[in-house]
This record gives C-alpha cells, structure tokens and sequence, in this order.
C-alpha cells in the first residue's frame, strides 16, 4: 500500500504542471543535475528518563531490635526502582517516505525554499537529531555497608573455671583453676552494646539541649554538637534498622508516531522491578504510555497553485500525555508534522 501511495503522489504531483519547480522522486532514483533534493518533517518524542534505584540492606542487629530497640526492623534485603524524573522533548527528522527534487536556479526559488526551511516546513533529505545514549549505574552497595560502624571491638575475654587433681595426705582432690581467654563477642551482645551507646548518644543530647552539662554550649556550638550526636545516633541505628543506597539510571527513548493509526497510544518504555528502565519489547517492565489527542482538524480554504511551487507540510498540534498506569506524569502539547498537511508554494 505505501508502494501504491508513492506512485499516485509521483503522478499526482507530475500532473500540476509540466513547469513546476518540485516534483516527487522515488527512493532509489538520482536527482538531476541543478536540483537539490529535500523531504518533508516528521515529529519524533525523545524521552530522557532517570530511574532511581534503592538497595536496601538489613542492620546486623535487625532480628534483636525489638528487644534492644523496642520495634521490629526489617531483616531481609531487597531492591526497588522508580522514576525520577521524565523529560519529553519533540524533534524533527526527514520522513523517509517522501524525498522532493527542486529546482533552485529560478529567480526567487531561493529565498522562498530558505523561508519554508527556517520554519522546518521542509527539511533536509538527510536530517536527522543525533541524540546522546547514556547508561548509568555508580557503583552498589556492597556486603560491608556497616564495616567499622560497632561500638566495642569484635572479641571480648571470657573466663573458664578448669579443675585440676591435686595429690594430698587424703588422696587426689580437685583444685578449681580460673583461665581466661579472648574469644568472639555474640552478635546479642553486640547489638546490646549498639543499643546502650543509642540510648547514651540520646541522653547527652537532652542534657546539652536542657543545659544540664558542666560544660556550657551555645550558639554555633551547640548546633554543631547535637548534629553529631545525631550523626552517630543515625550511624548507630542503621545497625538495627538497615540502610539504603540509592543510584541513578539515566536512559533516552524515542517514539515515531504513525500516521493511519486509529488511535495514538504508544508505549515509550517500560520500568521493571529487577532491571529498572527497559525497553519496549522487554515485558518484565510495566509500560510507560504516551497518549497523543490530536486537535480538531480545522478546514483551510483551498488555494490554487499555479507554476512554479514548493511542496511543504504543516504540523497538526496533538495533546500528549504520558501515563504510568492511571497516573498522569506529563502533559503538553506538541506540533506533529507527520499528522498535517501537504501543501504547496507557489515561486
């Protein structure tokens, strides 16, 4: 059907006049020499998406803050994603459908091609908006986020009473020996020694606040000490309650829109939960739409054109908004050259 299409619009535009300037030319064909060769716009949406990445890792001391802590504390790992940020920005490129040869060497040929392009009425054959493809993850988190956050070192002293037999006037008594030595400290009871420096941390803070310190704090000084007090409390609590490390995906995605559709729904990209932004044909994602409403058409009175013209294409404005599920995320509207339009002008 395209083929067919490219042929009637050859013949069509050969039939208005045997002098006209601008006349269809088929993919394959060479234009003639003194001729340039240009097509008509079509609009393209490029997306430039972040997605954020959560790593939540679990405190060591998680399944003892409920005793320690008073409250429960998430005791698994895990990873989430959501969006960011959407940025939508309309591009032209040449439609590859239609390629136009014109004769610019007739008087004021020039001037009115150069008009109909400052406009992007019409473009070059070859016109394309590079954009830059990024991928982007900073490093993750690893096994260690809480190495070098305990309040003790990792070995304490235990001491073992040893019996020894000890030859006396009686016979062999047993004698009771005392030996010490450096074992591991349980994690119980380093989460006990976590949670009674918190509660330490959370007392110095009242009193400094209240005053009831022998030293006197005041101004920048008292500032600066609650806020570290509440740095260490945090770091501290991160034992019990985990922490997350977030990272930032940045990718870009284009939708060509299509002209003949009965509607205009298109799905731009898709969010996964394990793999973040993805593209279209990855279904692990949930879709991303862009729901373009185009304006009413609006009749223009018929012009003739008579000799010389240029074939141009004027845009026809579309709604476009972008859903994640029944969630609008965005909203503007956006001049779609491929939804217009073509018309001439005459030279």
């Amino acid at each position: 059907m395209k083929n067919t299409f490219k042929v009637m619009l050859v013949a069509l535009l050969m039939a208005v006049s045997t002098a006209a300037v601008a006349q269809a030319i088929p993919q394959n064909a060479g234009a003639k020499g003194g001729t340039a060769v240009y097509s008509l716009p079509v609009t393209s949406v490029t997306f430039t998406v972040e997605a954020v990445r959560e790593d939540f890792i679990a405190g060591p001391y998680a399944e003892y803050a409920k005793k320690y802590m008073g409250s429960e504390a998430r005791t698994s790992n895990g990873v989430s994603y959501y969006l960011k940020s959407i940025k939508m920005v309309p591009y032209l490129e040449a439609d590859p459908a239609i390629r136009i040869a014109v004769n610019l060497k007739k008087a004021g040929a020039m001037e009115g091609f150069m008009q109909l392009c400052s406009q992007g009425l019409v473009v070059a054959a070859d016109s394309y908006t590079g954009k830059e493809q990024t991928w982007r993850f900073p490093s993750l988190a690893g096994n260690d986020a809480f190495a070098g956050k305990d309040v003790e070192n990792n070995l304490s002293t235990a001491t073992t009473t040893l019996y020894k037999s000890v030859k006396t006037a009686h016979g062999y008594d047993k004698v009771a020996v005392s030996q010490s030595q450096v074992v591991e400290k349980s994690a119980e009871k380093k989460a006990a020694e976590t949670a009674a420096t918190i509660f330490r941390l959370r007392s110095m803070r009242m009193a400094i606040v209240t005053g009831d310190t022998d030293a006197t704090y005041s101004g920048e000084a008292m500032d600066a000490a609650i806020k570290e007090l509440m740095r260490m409390e945090d770091e501290y609590m991160s034992m019990f309650y985990g922490t997350t490390v977030e990272s930032v995906q940045t990718m870009n995605f284009d939708v060509v829109p299509q002209a003949g559709r009965r509607d205009h729904k298109y799905v731009a990209f898709r969010l996964s939960d394990t793999e973040g932004l993805v593209p279209v044909s990855d279904l692990s994602g949930r879709p991303i739409v862009l729901d373009l409403e185009l304006d009413d058409k609006v009749d223009a009175p018929a012009v003739s054109a008579k000799g010389d013209v240029i074939y141009y294409r004027v845009p026809r404005t579309a709604t476009a908004r972008v859903y994640d599920g029944a969630q609008l995320l965005l909203q503007t509207r956006i001049p779609m050259y491929q939804f217009g339009e073509m018309l001439s002008f005459p030279l």
